[in-house]
């Protein structure tokens, strides 16, 4: 055995940080919980990640504050967060190619891998499937966490890990556009100029789509939408979305309507709105568990209505859009918060305040 094959073989293998970590956790609608928990040691085929970044979702406020969304309910305590990124800490036994400081963003889905949706590559409408942050499953809102390395996809070195958090929002933009089968050119309105929103504007543009609109009823988002490349961006409190589509798009609508802003009012708009055969992609997700809807226009009209739901293996899609500048993350966060800071930023994000756009949690800070 020649020296440099004895020094592989006796290198010393990551050791798995000792003592306590940081966790906020939801015990009670409204009620997070600053504690510390035994840091978890990766077993075989698992990694220890470092969390450094963490978005705030709007589900995470709706768990927050409802304790459910629809029938997904807080039954006992649950660490939120589900857009995160950190680096490698320790590779467990059994896991090669995952160098202790690799930064990496972390697909929060978990699929069974079993059934016969997951055998057809469908893995996130696994009936089965755990997702980080929804219950029972503890997301990333704590110092350490223990995952696969086939949920890590590495972050280029022109991404920061805070943009490396925003990859999640970003593999849902693009999940919701490629089920529009949208096509250069087509035109398309956005529904919504929060994060999801923010980011289907910028993937529909990279596709050759004509954002001929962008709804949104805070000024900041709506400044935000229109640097992006909306055609154009209205107050729907203000001016009634149809006539200002109709008149954008030759009294015809748009191809393609985009709901991201999970609203009582907006996926009727969305009907009203969209063209005669066109696409209505449900993106946002409503406050309650019903919505009413006028469906007849939506019938006359033969339009495809499809739900969108999380994302499905595009999170490389997102780093290459967002490494290759096609997409921009920076701008989309505008505020960062410690661990300890956390309810703080729920408080933000809930009350739309301060022109908060997407808050990161850094638990390091």
């Amino acid at each position: 055995m020649t020296t440099k094959q004895n020094a592989r073989r006796r290198a010393p293998r990551a050791k798995v940080p000792r003592g306590k970590m940081r966790a906020v956790v939801l015990t009670a609608p409204r009620q997070l919980h600053l504690t510390e928990r035994p840091i978890p040691a990766p077993g075989e085929g698992e990694v220890l990640v470092r969390v450094q970044a963490v978005g705030v979702c709007g589900s995470d406020v709706h768990y927050y504050r409802d304790g459910r969304i629809g029938n997904r309910v807080v039954t006992g305590p649950l660490v939120l967060g589900h857009e995160f990124a950190g680096e490698v800490a320790v590779a467990g036994p059994g896991v090669k190619g995952w160098k202790v400081g690799t930064r990496v963003a972390v697909d929060p889905t978990m699929p069974c891998g079993e059934c016969h949706f997951c055998r057809q590559g469908l893995i996130h409408v696994c009936p089965a499937v755990s997702f980080c942050g929804t219950p029972p499953t503890d997301g990333g809102y704590q110092e350490f966490f223990v995952t696969r390395p086939a949920n890590l996809h590495r972050l280029p070195p022109g991404l920061s890990t805070a943009e490396g958090a925003m990859v999640e929002p970003l593999a849902v933009a693009v999940h919701a556009v490629n089920l529009a089968r949208l096509e250069p050119g087509e035109t398309v309105a956005v529904l919504g100029a929060g994060s999801i929103g923010l980011t289907v504007l910028q993937v529909a543009r990279d596709r050759g789509a004509r954002v001929v609109l962008v709804t949104e009823p805070l000024p900041a988002r709506r400044a935000l939408a229109k640097k992006l490349g909306a055609e154009q961006v209205l107050d729907p409190r203000e001016t009634e979305p149809l006539a200002a589509t109709l008149d954008l798009t030759q009294g015809l609508g748009p191809d393609v309507v985009f709901e991201c802003a999970g609203t009582l009012e907006t996926p009727q708009q969305a009907i009203d709105m969209c063209r005669p055969r066109g696409r209505l992609l449900w993106v946002g997700i409503p406050p309650g568990d019903t919505i009413t809807l006028s469906i007849h226009e939506a019938r006359r009209k033969e339009l495809t209505l499809v739900m969108a739901r999380r994302f499905l293996a595009t999170y490389p899609q997102a780093i290459d859009l967002a490494a290759d500048h096609r997409a921009d993350l920076a701008c989309l966060i505008t505020h960062r918060f410690g661990l300890a800071e956390t309810e703080a930023a729920f408080a933000l994000v809930e009350q739309y305040a301060e022109g908060v756009i997407k808050a990161i949690i850094e638990p390091e800070r």
